[in-house]
Order: structure tokens, then C-alpha cells, then sequence
């Protein structure tokens, strides 16, 4: 018998999830959907009750009311579902087709990679969230929206503040400032792409946009890349810190991917499964329903807990541990559903094939800094803060 779940949650705190959510996401898989004041939210942390809600739209819908997001950015493809949702999509899908993808973008990417890489080599030593994983991912995704004269800290700052803005659960007035700043910011940017692309179109993401079957208006557009660059910043940027954290940690595996860099592509899928760089998102009920055994009633709004759902114990063997042997059991880091990350094939590439084993080859004897603690943080979004790192020279 369903109930109505309004205990286990209370004494969840927003300041302890993001120092380290997993020891509560471990508690919350053992009991029902719970509620929590703090948030305002149901979490959802059990991987079976994700994919429910990932594969059932019509009750658990992503335009949820009072969005943050939509505060922040505007009216965008991640609150919307059926055609609206796969209007926005198809738009800008062919910028980030797998062909397009490899024969276009990978090379973009392996030449800001070896340019960033040049920079810093003879030095010895690093933080790779400054001086690597940050501007690699910032500069690859505005070259694929098309940006000119946008630089790696622009993006940063725009992505950070957004992102700090929809997960802004708090309220806080200078985070408000700060997310809708930057978003004219952006928006100030797509005018000046849109205006070139419209008289020679290419193959970036604002150009699709603006000239496929179905084009979507000016501001949609504006919207949607403010979307893009929070999500196309921060993943890949976390996905490559966690895995050389994960490989330095684990220097077995380092030796591993060493002897065959094709498995830096395991280790880039391990990667988001162990810290998933997106590690919730929310919906909102369409009608009263039943969820991992709690009673919700319409209009309840879910923290759904990818984060939790990817080390869920059900699921993964030993799933606290970084492992790129893990086999084939794949992971939602992307998602399941139709909301199914646009630019996973992107990532991939930038990670997989061109940020992670560029760095490893061409940095030898790469190792961790003695004494320098990685610092961590988030839950919303979670990655490393810092990575310091040193090699031979």
C-alpha cells in the first residue's frame, strides 16, 4: 500500500549533498521516495524508480511550473516534452550527428587540446581544472555553437553563473544577478553568430538552428544555447577531471589505459557513471501517482537523483569504486529517456577520444601532486574543484 512519504527527508540538509551526497543517497535507496523540506522536493535516488520516471513522460513531466531553469535561461527544450521538445531538438541535431561529430568536430577539438597542452607541458606541473579541463571544454563548445571572439573565461563564467542560478534552491538575490547577467550576456553573443551564419551558414549549432525544415525563432534560439552551454561546459569539463582522478587513484587502470588508449573511452563512460557530472534533474507530476512506494499527489515536484541512481548497489557491483572493467551495464549519466543528452556524442569524442588520451600521451609519468588535497563539490552538478598534477619534464 502506498503512502504518503513526509519523514525521511527532514533531516536532509542542501550544505551536506553537496560536501558529499553519497552516504544520503546510500540511505535514501533503502526507503521510498522521500521528501525533502529543504528542497522542496521528492528525490528519487533508486535506479529502478529513475527509469520509470525517465520512461514514463505523461506523468512526470519536465515543464514543470516555476521552473528555475526557465527563470534563468528562458523557454527551453528541457521543459518542454512531446513535439515542442522534439521541434527544439531536431534543430539543432544536425550540428551533433555522430558524422559530424567525427569528421568535423574531433579535429576542432584536437587542435585546442594540443594548443592548450602546449601552454602548460614544459612547466611540470598544473591544476587541470584551470589550466586544461575548464578551457578545453569552454573553447571546443563555442567553436561548435558557432561563437567568434568569445573567450575560454567567458564561457566559464556564463556557464557557472547559470548553473548556479537553476540550482539556486536557496534564493539567494546576488546568484540571481549574477545567472541573468550572464544570460544577456549570451544572449548578446547569439545576435552577433546569428548575423554572420545567416549570410554563410556552417556547421555549428545556432546555424542548424536557424536554417533546418522547421527553424525555431530568435529567441528560442538564445534560449536553448544558454541551455547548451550550461550542460556543455560542465560535463565534459568534470567528465575528464573525474577520470584522471579515477586512473591516478587507481594505477593499475592508469597502466592499463597507457598500454591501449582505446580504453579511455571505458574510462570516460566510468567516469560519469561514478560522479555523474549532471547528478539531478527535476520533473513535476501530471496527476497523483505512485513512485517507489510513495503516494505523490499532482503537481509534486522531483529532485530525480542520476548521481544516486548510477551507484545504486541493485544495479552496479561495488559501486563506490572507479572501475573501467566494469563491462556493459550501462549507466543513465546521459539520461534514458527522450530527454537523452543531445551532445553525447560530442562528449564522447572531446573526452573519450581527444581531451583524456591526448593528456595522458603527451604528459609523461602523470601523477598526482603529494599533499594537495582534490577538492570536490555539488549535487545538482558535482565534479572535482581542483586537480593538481605533476609529470616528467
Amino acid at each position: 500500500m502506498p503512502v504518503v512519504n513526509e519523514d525521511h527527508g527532514r533531516l536532509i540538509r542542501l550544505d551536506a549533498l553537496y560536501d558529499d551526497p553519497y552516504p544520503t543517497y546510500f540511505e535514501l535507496r533503502g526507503r521510498p521516495v522521500a521528501y525533502v523540506p529543504e528542497a522542496g522536493r521528492y528525490l528519487v535516488a533508486r535506479h529502478a524508480d529513475v527509469m520509470y520516471v525517465e520512461q514514463h513522460p505523461e506523468i512526470f513531466s519536465s515543464a514543470e511550473e516555476d521552473s528555475l531553469i526557465t527563470r534563468v535561461m528562458g523557454s527551453t527544450l528541457l521543459r518542454k516534452d512531446g513535439c515542442p521538445h522534439m521541434r527544439e531538438r531536431k534543430a539543432a541535431e544536425p550540428a551533433l550527428r555522430p558524422r559530424v561529430v567525427r569528421n568535423h568536430w574531433k579535429p576542432v577539438f584536437q587542435q585546442i587540446s594540443d594548443e592548450l597542452i602546449d601552454g602548460f607541458a614544459d612547466r611540470g606541473e598544473a591544476d587541470l581544472f584551470v589550466d586544461y579541463a575548464g578551457p578545453m571544454a569552454a573553447l571546443s563548445l563555442a567553436a561548435m555553437l558557432g561563437f567568434r571572439g568569445v573567450s575560454a573565461d567567458d564561457m566559464q563564467r556564463w556557464s557557472q553563473t547559470m548553473m548556479d542560478g537553476i540550482g539556486n534552491y536557496a534564493d539567494d538575490p546576488g546568484v540571481w544577478e549574477r545567472a541573468e547577467r550572464s544570460a544577456a550576456e549570451v544572449g548578446a553573443a547569439v545576435d552577433e553568430t546569428m548575423e554572420r551564419v545567416r549570410e554563410a551558414p556552417d556547421e555549428s549549432i545556432v546555424s542548424a538552428m536557424l536554417r533546418g525544415e522547421d527553424p525555431i525563432d530568435v529567441e528560442t534560439v538564445k534560449s536553448n544555447v544558454r541551455v547548451i552551454i550550461g550542460g556543455g561546459i560542465n560535463e565534459p569539463r568534470d567528465a575528464v577531471l573525474t577520470a584522471i582522478y579515477g586512473l591516478l587513484d587507481n594505477p593499475d587502470q592508469l597502466a592499463e589505459v597507457r598500454a591501449d588508449e582505446k580504453l579511455c573511452a571505458a574510462a570516460f563512460e566510468e567516469a560519469v557513471r561514478w560522479v555523474s557530472p549532471i547528478g539531478m534533474y527535476p520533473r513535476q507530476t501530471t496527476r497523483e501517482t505512485e513512485l517507489g512506494g510513495t503516494l505523490l499527489p499532482k503537481g509534486a515536484r522531483l529532485g530525480v537523483l542520476i548521481g544516486s541512481a548510477n551507484r545504486d548497489e541493485a544495479v552496479f557491483e561495488d559501486p563506490d569504486r572507479f572501475d573501467i572493467r566494469r563491462g556493459s551495464r550501462p549507466h543513465i549519466g546521459f539520461g534514458g529517456g527522450p530527454h537523452y543528452c543531445l551532445g553525447t556524442w560530442a562528449a564522447r569524442a572531446q573526452v573519450g577520444e581527444v581531451s583524456l588520451p591526448n593528456l595522458i600521451r603527451r604528459l609523461p609519468n602523470l601523477r598526482p601532486v603529494g599533499g594537495t588535497e582534490t577538492r570536490w563539490g555539488g549535487w545538482v552538478f558535482r565534479g572535482p574543484l581542483n586537480l593538481a598534477v605533476r609529470w616528467d619534464v
